[in-house]
C-alpha cells in the first residue's frame, strides 16, 4: 500500500473486512429534512460492530499483518471506540490487544474494551501522557502499534463506509462526517472525490476546531487537550491524515456545544438512534445549514454514550 491510500486500497480494505463488518443502513427523516432544508441521508456507523465506523479500520489493518507480525499482538492509544475496534479485531484474528486509555475514557467504553479481552493500560488525558505510555506498552510487550488514524491501513478501512454510502444513496452533493485525528474524514475525501462529484467537508466542535486551523495555515496545529462533550474529538490530525485532507480541498465547519447537544437530541427523538456527541457533530452542522447542497449524506460515527450522563435529561 503506498504511503497515501487510495480508492484501489479502500477496496481491497472493503473486501478484506466483507466476512467480519456490517454494511450499515442509510436511514432519513423527513423532520429532519425540513429543518436542514434538504435530503439527508444518515449513515449508521453507530450501528457498526463496536458501535462505531472505528471497526472499519482497525479490522482492516489487524487483518493486513503477516502471521509473524500478529503473533506479537497489537497495541494502541484511545479514548474508546478505536480501542474497542483494535480488542474486537484482536480477538477475531486471535492475538492479544494492549490498549492505552485515558483515566478520563468513558465508563462504557472501558468496559467493551476489557470485555472484548484486551488488556488495559491507563494514562493520563494528555497527548504527552498517551505517547509516553503506548511508548513504554510497545516496548515491553513487542506488539504492533495499529495507530487510531495515522496508518494508511486504518484510513483505508475507514473510507469503505462512505464506498458504501455512494452505492447505497445516487447523486449527493455532501458527505459530511466528524474530524478528530481525521482517520475517517480522509478515507471519506479518498471514497467520495474518487466515486462521485460529491464534496467531502469535516464537522468538528468550536471547542475542537483545530483541524479547520490546521488547514486555514498550511500546518498541523496540536490539540491542546480541548474541552468539549464530543470527547471523541478532541485529537490532532496527523500527518497523512493532514496531507490528504489538504490535498482534496477538505472544508471544515465547526458547530457549538448548544449545537452538539440539541443535534444528539434531535436524532434520538426523531430518528430513534442512539448517537454518541461525536456522531452529532456533522449532524449539527446541517441543522444549522452550514453545509451547502440538495442531497447530503451525514455519516454517523458512533453510538457509544453513557446513559447515566446523558447531557439533555
Amino acid at each position: 500500500m503506498s504511503p497515501l491510500p487510495a480508492i484501489e486500497d479502500i477496496r481491497g480494505a472493503a473486501t478484506r473486512i466483507a466476512p467480519h463488518a456490517h454494511v450499515t443502513p442509510v436511514m432519513t427523516s423527513r423532520t429532519i429534512d425540513g429543518i436542514a432544508g434538504a435530503r439527508v441521508f444518515f449513515k449508521c456507523e453507530n450501528l457498526q460492530r463496536v458501535g462505531a465506523f472505528k471497526f472499519r479500520g482497525a479490522c482492516n489493518a489487524v487483518l493486513s499483518l503477516s502471521d509473524e507480525e500478529a503473533r506479537r499482538g497489537v497495541a494502541t492509544h484511545s479514548s474508546g471506540n478505536h480501542a474497542a475496534a483494535l480488542a474486537l479485531a484482536a480477538r477475531i484474528r486471535g492475538v492479544p490487544a494492549y490498549i492505552v486509555m485515558p483515566e478520563n475514557a468513558p465508563a462504557v467504553k472501558r468496559a467493551a474494551v476489557e470485555g472484548y479481552g484486551a488488556r488495559v493500560v491507563g494514562c493520563a488525558p494528555t497527548l504527552r501522557s498517551r505517547e509516553e505510555t503506548i511508548a513504554r506498552v510497545l516496548s515491553e510487550t513487542g506488539a504492533i502499534l495499529v495507530h487510531p488514524y495515522n496508518d494508511a491501513r486504518v484510513i483505508a478501512g475507514q473510507g469503505t463506509a462512505a464506498l458504501e454510502l455512494a452505492a447505497q444513496v445516487d447523486d449527493l452533493d455532501a458527505v459530511v462526517a466528524p474530524v478528530s485525528g481525521g482517520g475517517l474524514l480522509s478515507g471519506t475525501a479518498i471514497a467520495t472525490g474518487s466515486l462521485s462529484r460529491a464534496r467531502t467537508i469535516g464537522a468538528e466542535p468550536e471547542a475542537a476546531d483545530d483541524a479547520a486551523r490546521s488547514l486555514r495555515e498550511g500546518r498541523i496545529i496540536p490539540s491542546n487537550d480541548p474541552i468539549t462533550i464530543a470527547d471523541g474529538l478532541r485529537s490532532s490530525l496527523g500527518e497523512l491524515t493532514f496531507a490528504v485532507l489538504r490535498g482534496r480541498g477538505v472544508e471544515i465547519v465547526t458547530v457549538s456545544e448548544e449545537d452538539i447537544v440539541k443535534a444528539m437530541r434531535v436524532v434520538w427523538e426523531r430518528m430513534k438512534l442512539v448517537i454518541e456527541p461525536s456522531a452529532a457533530v456533522p449532524v449539527a452542522a446541517v441543522l444549522r445549514r452550514s453545509v451547502q447542497g440538495a442531497r447530503i449524506g451525514v455519516i454517523l460515527s458512533g453510538g457509544n454514550v453513557d446513559l447515566t450522563t446523558l447531557p439533555f435529561t
